[in-house]
């Protein structure tokens, strides 16, 4: 007669799995990388409440150049500068915010007729150049174009920008800013200067005109 098969009492093999499981426990699944964590990106200060009431009454947006519209390098040759490099979706960043009502100006400490050309392109004005003072040239600006410092937006990416952007309501940087301006900023873009930062400036501002309407000049 055949012998008959052993079985395994249920508890006994309820513990034989129980001990596997402690000496191979289950690698849990890893959480998705935010876009901050993904590889070329860097961590972007979020946006707070008091930053998006700020930048839903911008009426002004002053740029800097080098290093925000160009990703700041100078190309020479022997006569001098012979070309910078801007992004198209920076351009129609531009176009947005003109098309929304708001002025935009540029603010250069450097002097180049590439960026005046730019410039044109775009019906950018006024188009201050040569400013190494940028906070007496945002003067200037401002009141030449009636526009309180509170109501004006910057965006910078170096040392001579903080100034200014300690003077304006609503102050942003590029992602590979310097540090200093990083933290002087009230909102940081995901992408670096001269390539589509001023884009997501621009879609930005608009958001928060939508969330945070500001109320027009009462009735004559």
């Amino acid at each position: 007669m055949a012998p008959r098969e052993k079985r395994t009492p249920a508890s006994a093999l309820t513990r034989s799995v129980g001990r596997t499981a402690s000496r191979n426990p289950a690698s849990p699944a890893r959480p998705a990388k935010s876009a901050s964590a993904q590889v070329g990106a860097r961590p972007t200060k979020r946006a707070s409440a008091e930053a998006g009431l700020r930048a839903a009454r911008v009426r002004l947006v002053v740029l800097d150049v080098d290093g925000v519209l160009t990703d700041g390098r100078l190309y020479f040759g022997p006569e001098g500068e012979v070309l910078k490099v801007f992004d198209v979706r920076d351009g129609h960043g531009v176009r947005l915010l003109r098309e929304a009502g708001l002025g935009v100006a540029l603010l250069s400490a450097r002097a180049s007729p590439i960026v005046a050309r730019r410039a044109s392109e775009l019906d950018i004005a006024p188009v201050l150049q040569g400013e190494r003072d940028k906070l007496a040239g945002l003067n200037r600006l401002l009141a030449a174009t009636g526009v309180a410092a509170a109501d004006c937006a910057y965006m910078g990416d170096d040392w001579p920008d903080l100034p200014v952007m300690a003077q304006v309501g609503f102050a942003a940087a590029v992602a590979d800013a310097a540090p200093e301006v990083r933290r002087a900023a009230h909102w940081i873009a995901q992408a670096d200067g001269g390539r589509g930062a001023v884009r997501a400036l621009a879609e930005f501002l608009l958001l928060c005109r939508q969330r945070h309407p500001m109320p027009g000049p009462p009735d004559a």
